[in-house]
């Protein structure tokens, strides 16, 4: 089934990548980490309002992660559920999309795959936008056919191997430009 057949459905959306986007990552030599436990969990300030006028604009907000940390015993399920489950009673999220695949077992939803966007429901890709913080996001979104891919810059040094629609250095920013764009989509 081709992207296309699949860009009707539900409204637009806005994906969300987890970690380096609606919670800060820790850094080591580089690389971006996921927090281990919810004493770590540092949601931004501006996460609740940002993703407010995102909902009040008519998008679903869907968190789409990429959790490889559980097949390489270095995080629970458990525990990736209760950042989640955190997340969400923070912020006006309507759906957790995980892939708890590691990059071996070369599964459909594991980003750069565009598998965690196409799943049902099915949004409206064509007019919705993908918000991450590494270059798996981006790939995933354009792969998925998003109308625009916005990468925040979350400290981490990890060269980016795709290029955004938009680089930002916040999730307000990010907001700014998809409720932009998205007027003249109309």
């Amino acid at each position: 089934m081709g992207v296309h057949s699949l860009s009707v459905g539900r409204g637009p959306a806005v994906f969300l990548d987890r970690d380096g986007v609606l919670n800060r990552i820790k850094i080591r030599d580089g690389m971006p980490y996921a927090p281990d436990t919810l004493a770590e969990l540092e949601i931004p300030a501006d996460a609740s309002d940002a993703l407010g006028r995102l909902k009040r604009a008519g998008f679903a907000l869907i968190v789409v992660t990429n959790q490889p940390d559980v097949p390489r015993k270095l995080q629970t399920k458990e525990m990736v559920e209760a950042l989640n489950a955190a997340i969400g009673a923070t912020l006006p999220l309507d759906e957790f999309r995980v892939c708890y695949h590691d990059n071996a077992d070369n599964c459909p939803c594991r980003k750069p795959k565009p598998g965690l966007l196409l799943q049902d429901p099915v949004y409206d890709v064509g007019h919705s936008y993908l918000v991450g913080d590494r270059w798996r996001d981006i790939e995933a979104g354009k792969a998925a056919g998003v109308r625009g891919t916005v990468l925040i810059h979350s400290g981490h040094t990890e060269p980016s191997r795709s290029e955004p629609d938009f680089r930002a250095e916040s999730l307000t920013e990010a907001a700014d430009w998809i409720l932009n764009d998205s007027k003249r989509s109309t």
